[in-house]
């Protein structure tokens, strides 16, 4: 199972199918034509979503891919997905605007995909208001199968909060340098010394393949001095983390350095001795919360200061709420039924949890089932699909007064259905035997 990176708003990530190519997907949301931008080209979101309004921002020198923007204005719905062709897996960033600063924001999550598509939502909550959710640029990249490989994909996703190149005061570090797009930020480290190196580092040894640019230039201390760093630079919430952090000795070959690492006071790795060739430790779940310290310790023998190089941080998120595979298979039926069901009736069915598709309500097992289905007076055409069988948790269904046509499919499967109200439509032919036999029915 591979892992894909979504980067959704001005930020993408990208798997490399040949050298020197970006594979998955790099949307230009709102946008009515190609854009080139550094070699990569962005194609218009109209193929993936079919929700949501357009616009375009006339600003002078503007980055075409935040130039233009899809908004949502629907308050009926609960979310908006984007739906892209999954190969294994992917990792996504989402990128909103922050136009009054000049600024963006971006967000990147690494997860597994399950089936054949991947959904990319925005949901609304209870600081959206009557406002309305706007993304400007959407990347869903494939990554190898060694990337972040220390990961439960099956159970959990990570959510970036920091990748830094540290003793760099210079541009961010991207595509073409990172293979994926993965963005990492200069981090001069104000008053603390700064070495360069001419070594180049085999980034194909490394599980995460990072940027051979990021191993160019490091943080250290004077002999026998320990160096701490307060990183990354922002308070973290209580919660899980993947941290990988990268190191390389920027002397001659043969040269080496040995150190303890410790994260606020706790041993993280004992002994590293780094050398030319480069290290990287990890930590697939550490917990932390607040300020985080890295602190390395020289050996007493150790002739050089300790260094290090980048580091990235990302929260490990559980993936609870998930709708059952079987569930999906007969909403999506239904919904391809239906000759015009609600806007928002793509992508998971009952993620994220508090936002299930309109007329939806589902459980809160580890993998959601679809209990109850109302869409009264929704103004539905089309038919009732004969995979509704497969809702075999359904405990209530209402789609009266409607524009519903055809027969009425067979349900004896659904045997915790007690509701079934189906009156005022077009269906035709008599009442399923089989309805008879339904244990829980008390109404019909």
């Amino acid at each position: 199972m591979i892992p894909f990176s979504f980067l959704a708003g001005a930020l993408v990530f990208f798997s490399v199918g040949a050298a020197d190519a970006l594979s998955g997907y790099q949307i230009n949301c709102g946008a009515k034509s190609e854009k080139l931008v550094g070699g990569v080209k962005w194609v218009p979101d109209v193929p993936f979503i079919h929700v949501g309004n357009v616009s375009e921002l006339p600003s002078p020198g503007m980055v075409p891919t935040l130039a233009s923007l899809r908004y949502f204005p629907d308050t009926s719905a609960k979310k908006y997905c984007y739906v892209v062709p999954a190969q294994k897996a992917a990792s996504a960033v989402d990128t909103a605007a922050s136009y009054a600063k000049g600024l963006a924001t971006y967000f990147e999550a690494v997860v597994a995909a399950t089936g054949r598509e991947v959904s990319i939502c925005l949901a609304r909550n209870a600081a959206t208001g009557s406002r309305s959710p706007f993304i400007s640029a959407l990347e869903v990249v494939p990554l190898e199968d060694s990337v972040y490989r220390a990961t439960n994909f099956t159970a959990y996703a990570l959510s970036a909060i920091a990748r830094h190149s540290f003793g760099d005061n210079g541009s961010i570090v991207s595509y073409p340098g990172d293979r994926f797009n993965r963005y990492w930020e200069p981090y001069d480290g104000g008053r603390m010394q700064a070495v360069e190196s001419q070594m180049t580092v085999d980034t194909e040894a490394f599980w995460n393949k990072p940027p051979q640019a990021v191993f160019r230039r490091g943080l250290t201390a004077c002999p026998g001095e320990k160096l701490e760093l307060q990183w990354p630079p922002t308070p973290l919430p209580a919660a899980t983390y993947y941290l990988a952090l990268y190191f390389q000795e920027n002397r001659a070959a043969g040269s080496s350095r040995v150190f303890d690492v410790a994260v606020n006071g706790q041993t993280f790795f004992v002994g590293l001795n780094v050398s030319t060739a480069g290290s990287m430790v990890y930590a697939a779940e550490w917990p932390l919360s607040g300020q985080t310290t890295i602190t390395l310790t020289p050996a007493a023998n150790s002739p050089v200061g300790p260094v290090i190089n980048a580091a990235e941080i990302m929260m490990v998120v559980p993936l609870g709420g998930r709708t059952h595979p079987r569930d999906v298979i007969g909403m999506e039926a239904l919904a391809k039924g239906f000759a015009n069901p609600p806007s928002d009736w793509i992508g998971d069915p009952c993620l994220p949890v508090g936002n299930s598709w309109t007329g939806v309500t589902c459980s809160h097992d580890p993998l959601a089932r679809v209990t109850a289905l109302n869409l009264t007076n929704f103004r539905l055409g089309g038919s009732i699909s004969d995979d509704i069988a497969n809702l075999t948790a359904v405990s209530s269904i209402w789609l009266v007064g409607n524009n519903l046509s055809g027969p009425i499919p067979d349900m004896s499967s659904l045997h915790h259905l007690q509701f079934l109200h189906l009156e005022d439509n077009a269906l035709i032919g008599p009442l399923p035997e089989s309805l008879g036999s339904l244990p829980r029915l008390q109404e019909l």
